[in-house]
């Protein structure tokens, strides 16, 4: 470059050619232009973020993000990463503690700003300015934190021989946090959403002296019974993506890439799980030869279990459960941990539970006026923040703070679009309304209806082809973590797309003249038979809302899932002692579906779907018995002719909890 100067502008020419000049140092040398310790400038923030390390009861080092104010002083001695997040000029803050596998440092990143009312997350940010300190981990292994990492630890015993769990972790995590945050008032509140909400679970499991109030969000509570991994022994074979992102690197660096947009093919063409897992690499990992190992409910699942491990613990510790109606991973756990809970509550005062129309996490958002194409007619999840979990926090956290007044039991009945509150689950609307079980029958004919079948009644029939499995909701049907994906939304999915399939039979009431309402949990009690020697039966409970619609044109005629879930045929009679089912003998089964909060309107109609796959979220049913279906051979695959009985012999039927 070629810099021509006049004479009166020559000394703007020479500080140009020194801009233009390589930096040196003094003795000639070329230096970096970075320099070795840069501190970035904080004077416009709110809050301002110091990272620690807490040292474990076994020496390993987790790393923690502090967000707290400049007067405080840098602490020494510290050695699991957390980020602790403190609004400017806090003085006996509470402290609200998570644990995450998922990065402490994108947990606490919002927008770029200098509030934390938008540099923090919503729910961080709507606690920051209600007075919390916010303090965020990396759980061991994971992410900036030391040790080593195990997909949900068990707590210390049969499977866990080492001195650690997550427990242990939080109680000196916690331990540390009141002894060397001067702003706090000594009280810990823990939350977090799905393994987060495990974490949160497990620091009730000899809990901290300072751990006042916990929240878990949708948590990872039985991952074979119904969160995660099984739904009544099927596999959840799209959620070996999250294993690979989980266990291949500590740091998630490594994603699946399928080898089709449409992973339906893709998952169809590969065979078995486990011909899919040696086929991107998978099966490198120990987590899934874990599953291999138990695919029945044996004692690993079993002790793991934390319904079962809290129903043996004393409630010392008042927590909130907050469940999503269509939660799409773990729409298990919340109502199964409240319940184990709930008998130790004996005054009704310590053990409560939200439920809102929430997809997985939603709680959590922004916004939540909807999901899919269902509208609620208002943000739902900004309205329990600031009724329910702003205010349950500050009376168990705060100094001098006022009862909360919230009900046992918080549910948003979809349908009707209202809150309402009960003092227990599932008996409802206290001691003058209890839920009651009423059921409502399969015809044979392919109605729904009140009264019992009567007479030799028949049978309603179709083929069931591994060749050709019924897909869990439209094609092309896109991988979990894909940019484009809809994964949360689901289970909120019309299902007429399925009820055209002559592999899927459907049973329709009339429609209703008066609203039917629910609140607990459908039983599904029905009879089949099946050519094959094994089978899996997805049932559903749907809304199947008036042709014409004139509030939503758009919603005419749409069947809104209620509830659904699946079973594994060779598990009906016992869980951890598979067997075959005897071939063309008619057989009862039972499966109980996730919990609902609903109000079928007048003008509705209610329809049930049963169906023998759901492709590709669960592995494909030989329809021959096996000994393990993880490792089941292409011969193994074949066609069964199901039938679903309905006479007064075998009164086909759904257990509804009617609310009157």
């Amino acid at each position: 470059m070629i810099i021509r100067c006049a004479i009166p502008a020559m000394l703007a020419c020479a500080l140009a050619f020194v801009a233009l000049a390589p930096a040196t140092s003094q003795t000639g040398e070329l230096t970096s232009d970075i320099p070795p310790n840069f501190t970035p400038s904080e004077d416009l923030k709110d809050f301002t973020i110091r990272e620690v390390k807490i040292t474990m009861r076994d020496g390993v080092k987790l790393h923690t993000n502090l967000v707290i104010p400049k007067r405080v002083k840098n602490a020494d001695g510290v050695k699991l990463h957390t980020n602790l997040v403190i609004p400017k000029r806090v003085k006996n803050a509470p402290i609200i503690f998570s644990r995450t596998p998922y990065s402490a440092d994108r947990a606490i990143s919002g927008l770029p700003s200098n509030r934390y009312s938008m540099a923090l997350p919503t729910t961080y940010a709507e606690l920051a300015a209600a007075g919390y300190i916010i303090a965020v981990q990396d759980v061991r292994g994971r992410y900036r934190s030391g040790g080593e990492y195990v997909i949900a630890r068990p707590l210390v015993g049969p499977l866990n021989p080492t001195k650690v769990d997550h427990a242990t972790d939080t109680w000196d995590s916690i331990d540390w946090l009141v002894k060397n945050v001067p702003e706090t008032n000594g009280r810990v509140g823990t939350t977090g959403v799905s393994y987060g909400g495990f974490t949160s679970l497990m620091s009730l499991v000899n809990p901290h002296p300072a751990l006042k109030a916990s929240v878990p969000v949708n948590p990872l509570v039985d991952g074979w019974m119904g969160d995660d991994w099984f739904h009544n022994g099927a596999y959840r074979q799209s959620f070996l993506d999250w294993v690979y992102r989980m266990s291949a690197d500590k740091s998630s660096r490594y994603a699946l890439h399928f080898d089709r947009h449409d992973t339906y093919e893709s998952w169809l063409k590969a065979g078995s799980v486990s011909d899919m897992a040696k086929l991107l690499g998978i099966d490198q990992l120990p987590m899934f030869h874990k599953l291999v190992a138990h695919p029945a409910y044996d004692s690993y699942w079993q002790e793991q279990a934390l319904d079962r491990i809290l129903a043996k613990e004393p409630l010392k510790v008042p927590t909130l459960h907050v469940h999503s109606l269509w939660d799409q991973e773990d729409i298990y756990g919340a109502p199964a941990v409240y319940g184990a809970m709930e008998p130790k509550d004996e005054g009704n005062n310590q053990n409560f539970m939200i439920i809102g129309p929430w997809r997985h996490g939603q709680s959590n958002a922004l916004d939540g006026s909807k999901l899919g194409a269902i509208d609620f007619n208002g943000n739902s999840s900004a309205w329990y923040r600031s009724k329910v979990l702003i205010p349950f926090f500050d009376q168990h956290l705060k100094e001098g703070g006022t009862n909360a007044g919230i009900a046992p039991v918080t549910a948003f009945e979809t349908g009707a679009n209202v809150w309402q509150r009960y003092d227990r689950w599932p008996m409802s609307c206290a001691q003058s309304c209890p839920s009651q079980s009423r059921p409502i029958y399969l015809s044979a004919t392919g109605g729904l209806g009140w009264s019992a079948p009567a007479g030799q009644g028949g049978f309603a029939e179709y083929v069931s082809d591994p060749a050709r499995p019924v897909t869990y909701r439209q094609r092309p049907i896109l991988s979990t973590y894909n940019p484009q994906s809809t994964w949360g939304q689901w289970l909120v999915d019309d299902q007429r797309f399925a009820e055209a399939r002559p592999d899927v039979v459907t049973f329709v009431s009339e429609v209703l003249s008066e609203d039917v309402r629910l609140a607990g949990q459908p039983i599904a009690k029905f009879f089949a038979s099946t050519s094959g020697t094994d089978s899996d039966f997805v049932v559903k409970l749907i809304d199947v809302y008036p042709a014409e619609h004139p509030e939503a044109p758009e919603l005419g005629g749409y069947e809104l899932p209620i509830s659904m879930e699946i079973l594994r045929g060779r598990y009906r009679d016992n869980p951890s002692k598979p067997t075959p089912i005897p071939a063309n003998k008619v057989v009862g089964y039972e499966i109980q579906l996730p919990q609902v909060s609903h109000r079928f309107l007048k003008g509705h109609r209610i329809m049930v779907q049963i169906q023998s796959s759901w492709f590709p979220l669960y592995d494909r049913n030989p329809q021959r018995y096996v000994p393990n279906i993880f490792t089941a051979k292409k011969s193994d695959y074949v066609k069964a002719t199901q039938r679903i009985h309905a006479s007064e012999r075998y009164p086909s039927r759904i257990e509804l909890p009617v609310i009157p």
